[in-house]
């Protein structure tokens, strides 16, 4: 009897691209969105309006579902409670296996603060009951550009390295693993590139392939807090956004995973690949 799928974050990057691969395999899913406005139109899928935190919502539009692919939520004061809400939801709905998008560093003391969200999580789906499968991405070779701001990444990250991995490769192995959930689950997948670069060296492929002069700019604490003032968030996303930084130094963000190339027999991007793939 084949399973039926649920694919959150259809809207977004990593979402789409799960959905999109297993609907062109034809695999029925379910499509749980917040915006029904938004979403694909997909071959054998059912679009379904929730979110993570309306638990009734969530729990109809869960219903029938026995794997679900959970994207974590966005970036939020207490994402932990949204989180637990949506999978209180899920096992009420009568899910049986969750796979979530976790990060390589989750861990209760993580120096990247939103690992400590993801490790929080994860510690909530294994007293769940519910099977799972978490697969631990790194921070997303796709932002890296974005670290420059004025033609400057600015962070104290030191000579640490980071070995970012493309959304494309964890879209492709979270495929894998839909695929045949059962033999994935209680594992914890670490998704990165093939190699850690710093950020010194991250600038200078930057400057070497995209159209524009970038340096990294080693600062401390103290320096990285303040020169995010003018962005006008919250504390607590500020500090967020500075540990990815000191999570680097620290070396906390460095470690080079076969776990890509083991799910989907291909070996994963590096960032002179996406940026000649870019140019």
């Amino acid at each position: 009897m084949e399973q039926r799928i649920a694919v959150t974050g259809s809207t977004g990057t990593v979402g789409g691209r799960v959905a999109r691969e297993l609907a062109a395999e034809g695999v029925p899913l379910i499509l749980p969105v917040r915006s029904p406005d938004r979403a694909q139109h997909l071959p054998e899928a059912v679009v379904r309006q929730c979110t993570y935190d309306d638990a009734d919502a969530s729990v109809e539009a869960l219903a029938g579902v026995d794997v679900l692919f959970m994207v974590s939520a966005a970036e939020e004061a207490d994402r932990v409670a949204t989180h637990r809400t949506f999978i209180d939801a899920a096992k009420a709905a009568g899910v049986r296996h969750v796979v979530y998008t976790s990060f390589l560093g989750a861990a209760p003391d993580a120096t990247f603060l939103l690992g400590r969200d993801h490790w929080a999580t994860e510690e909530y789906l294994r007293r769940s009951g519910m099977a799972w499968t978490f697969l631990r991405d790194n921070l997303y070779l796709d932002v890296v550009p974005a670290l420059a701001e004025d033609g400057v990444i600015r962070g104290p990250a030191g000579d640490g390295r980071l070995s970012a991995v493309a959304q494309s490769d964890v879209a492709r192995s979270a495929a894998a693993v839909l695929r045949t959930p059962a033999d994935h689950e209680g594992t914890a997948y670490r998704l990165t590139g093939p190699e850690a670069f710093t950020l010194a060296e991250a600038a200078a492929l930057l400057t070497e392939l995209a159209p524009a002069t970038v340096r990294f700019e080693d600062q401390t604490y103290d320096e990285a807090i303040a020169s995010r003032a003018h962005h006008g968030a919250p504390r607590w996303q500020v500090e967020a956004w500075v540990s990815t930084y000191t999570a680097i130094a620290r070396g906390e963000m460095a470690g080079v995973s076969p776990d890509v190339e083991h799910l989907t027999g291909q070996r994963p991007l590096g960032l002179r690949d996406l940026l000649s793939a870019q140019g």
